[in-house]
């Protein structure tokens, strides 16, 4: 099965989500979450896999590689995105970096 991405314009959708009241603040809030979704579709699309070929690498199902790629709605475990990156043919890295200004 070949994966075909859908497309999709991030930069539109935000634009339009913008104008909605509070969406702002909430957007800021989730945004490691929403870098955190966009690499792990990024690296998906690149190894052209379908989030069944993911889930049945890792041993899961297409619905938990589903909540995995979607910011805010789930806190994955570090080694289940250890799973997901080896799964997508890549190496998973965490590193803390100092905050600005401290």
């Amino acid at each position: 099965m070949k994966f075909k991405p859908v497309r999709h314009s991030h930069k539109d959708f935000l634009a339009k989500a913008e104008a909605r009241e509070g969406f702002a603040k909430a957007y800021d809030a989730l945004a490691l979450e929403y870098q955190l979704a966009n690499q792990m579709l990024k690296a998906r699309s690149r190894a052209g896999l379908t989030q069944d070929a993911v889930a049945e690498r890792m041993g899961t199902t297409k619905s938990a590689v589903s909540r995995l790629e979607s910011a805010g709605k789930h806190a994955p475990s570090l080694a289940t995105l250890k799973r997901y990156a080896e799964a997508v043919g890549c190496e998973l890295q965490v590193k803390l970096v100092p905050q600005k200004g401290g």
